[in-house]
């Protein structure tokens, strides 16, 4: 018997041994994937393919583990910075003949941000080059994108569908009293409408005038921008018949032809002979095949300059929230504490803050403010660039700011602030469950999910809410100099355009983040072309990047990419459900006072924890 047990342990040894193996194998091989993939040759006289598969984003969010199990792949989220880099390298480097976008998986990112990188993508033209952009359908982000292009091809199955921005908004309360959940409401400001969902059935009229005011902002800067990117688009020509309910002469896409909105029809394949006319054949691949030049390669081909004086660019994008937090989501902690280090080398001679944010945690905003503030008490310049969103906690952190820029189609402003904390002692009697007890005071074990607030409490919490927003007002009032009576109007949580708020006194001047980058070294006494921005940032580690790796979803079978023209005009399931996951995780999993703004999450799409959280859900379910 002892030498079988022998045996076997023998045997167990071999096989962990064999499983090691495999795995150092499996790993190594990533590991030189990852390691080559800056190394990649660039074609002579290709033409970069910009194959959009998701979102564009400030910051995009880790990969997570749980990720790599759960089936599926995670939404790409592309880096609006880097996208940027590459094509303006592009636009210079005689390696590239052309630009094409392919945007049937587009899937938005910020009506600003699309507006900087279709800003890029004039450059390229500028210098000569063709901008080539094809999708079987277009929706307000991908045209928004295409019309910088030097030709738009659209598929004959096509169509152009812009419906514009808005929509409806789903309101909880409803459900909640079914439930018997209380949502205990603490606010400062009429149009601080981020609890109605969890208190009305319907917008109030303040809210429904703030967002009737922003869409039709953001709606006319989008019209805007398109009518000079491509003056010969007739949207009205198009749009005509199909308002009116009668159908248009020929096929959709024929009328998109006949009104300018496009270029030419053809499938992927045609699309694919007319760049291959512009930058050659690819011999090694199929028909319809080009020489292309990949993204990612690219970019690491192209990484940011390095030499000069250092301009420190700290991101604060996603949710603000207390203590530290991954990529993707602004923890106080994680940003203030990468903040200081950089401090404490003493080499940066200016400082630009690029926030794409709704909002979140005040004290998490108010840690991330401390820090830059801590950065101007050295003498930096500091410059704060607006990316999509800044608003409500994110306009809070831009108070320590010497200067702000923004885009036109920003959305900011949401100087407001509010608590919610919902209590289920309704629900409990239900099913026939009591709380009891003994408190030494009214405050005692308050608040209390389970037996409800005391008045006492509220009054408190209520307090704490009416106490951060006269601290909001007074840090934008001398920020800006503005009176404090004067940012109170303009305040009560309503949100704001880029171009109003400019208008306000809460922007300095309209710009993207290389403005503002011009802007912090002017003010620091540089040379513009002498200096490289240091981005404040913890750098992706070894295991992120396989992690990233690992859940990328690049393949063309991705199910979740609405190659159907038709179904860009409706949200997915998926992202329905995700935005409703979203709002309850906020409240719910949120600190009890709050600078956030809620509707500005429309704006830009769900995160990728959000949209996950919702793919498992939806399987579970069969969907």
């Amino acid at each position: 018997m002892r030498f079988v047990r022998a045996f076997w342990r023998f045997l167990v040894g071999v096989k962990d041994l064999l499983a090691l193996i495999l795995l150092l194998i499996l790993f190594g091989g990533l590991f030189v994937a990852l390691a080559a993939g800056g190394s990649a040759s660039i074609p002579a006289g290709g033409a970069l393919v910009l194959d959009l598969k998701g979102s564009l984003v400030e910051q995009p969010a880790d990969a997570r583990a749980l990720d790599v199990f759960g089936g599926g792949s995670a939404p790409n989220q592309y880096r609006l910075r880097d996208m940027i880099r590459a094509v303006d390298a592009a636009a210079t480097d005689g390696r590239v003949k052309a630009v094409t976008l392919e945007l049937d998986g587009f899937t938005g990112g910020g009506q600003a941000g699309i507006s900087e990188l279709g800003s890029a993508l004039d450059r390229v033209r500028a210098r000569g080059k063709p901008v080539f952009a094809r999708a079987i359908g277009y929706d307000d982000a991908s045209y928004l994108l295409a019309a910088h292009a030097s030709e738009i091809w659209l598929d004959p199955m096509g169509a152009v569908l812009t419906p514009g921005p808005g929509g409806t908004q789903l309101y909880y309360k409803g459900l909640l009293d079914k439930l018997g959940v209380e949502a205990h409401v603490y606010r400062v400001g009429k149009f601080k409408s981020a609890v109605e969902p969890f208190v009305r059935t319907d917008a109030s009229p303040e809210a429904r005038a703030a967002e009737e005011a922003l869409i039709g902002a953001l709606w006319t800067r989008w019209q805007e921008e398109v009518a000079v990117a491509r003056p010969k688009a007739r949207f009205a020509d198009y749009l005509r018949p199909l308002v009116a309910g009668r159908t248009p002469n020929g096929t959709l896409a024929e009328a998109a032809l006949s009104a300018g909105l496009v270029d030419r029809l053809g499938d992927k394949l045609t699309f694919g002979r007319r760049v291959a006319g512009i930058v050659g054949p690819d011999r090694k691949g199929g028909p319809g095949s080009y020489r292309s030049i990949a993204l990612d390669g690219w970019i690491d081909a192209n990484p940011a300059p390095t030499s000069g004086a250092a301009i420190g660019v700290v991101t604060v994008a996603g949710d603000i929230v207390d203590g530290k937090a991954a990529a993707g989501t602004a923890g106080g902690d994680s940003i203030a504490d990468a903040l200081d280090r950089s401090l404490a080398r003493d080499d940066l001679k200016a400082l630009v803050v690029r926030i794409d944010s709704p909002g979140g945690s005040a004290t998490a905003s108010d840690r991330i403010r401390s820090a830059i503030l801590a950065a101007k008490a050295k003498g930096l310049p500091v410059i704060v660039s607006m990316g999509s969103v800044a608003a409500s906690g994110g306009y809070w952190v831009s108070t320590a700011g010497d200067a702000v820029f923004a885009e036109p189609s920003t959305i900011t402003g949401s100087i407001g602030v509010f608590g919610i904390i919902p209590t289920f002692q309704k629900s409990l009697a239900k099913i026939g469950l009591s709380t009891d007890g003994v408190r030494a005071t009214p405050l005692s074990g308050q608040p209390d999910p389970l037996s409800g607030t005391t008045p006492e409490v509220d009054a408190l919490i209520q307090a704490g809410v009416s106490q951060t927003y006269a601290r909001f007002l007074v840090l934008v009032s001398q920020a800006r100099h503005l009176p404090l009576l004067r940012v109170d109007a303009i305040g009560q949580g309503r949100v704001w355009d880029g171009g109003r708020a400019r208008a306000l006194g809460l922007v300095d001047r309209f710009g993207g983040l290389s403005d503002a980058i011009a802007e912090a070294a002017r003010r620091a006494k540089l040379d513009p072309a002498k200096i490289h921005p240091v981005f404040v940032e913890r750098p992706s580690s070894l295991r992120l990047r396989l992690l990233k790796r690992l859940t990328s979803g690049d393949d063309d079978t991705d199910a979740t990419l609405a190659r159907d023209p038709f179904a860009r005009l409706h949200a997915s399931p998926e992202a329905a459900l995700a935005s409703v996951l979203g709002d309850v995780r906020r409240i719910v999993a949120g600190p009890a006072i709050q600078a956030r703004c809620l509707a500005c999450g429309a704006a830009e799409p769900p995160s990728p924890s959000d949209a996950a959280a919702a793919r498992r859900l939806l399987a579970a379910g069969g969907l």
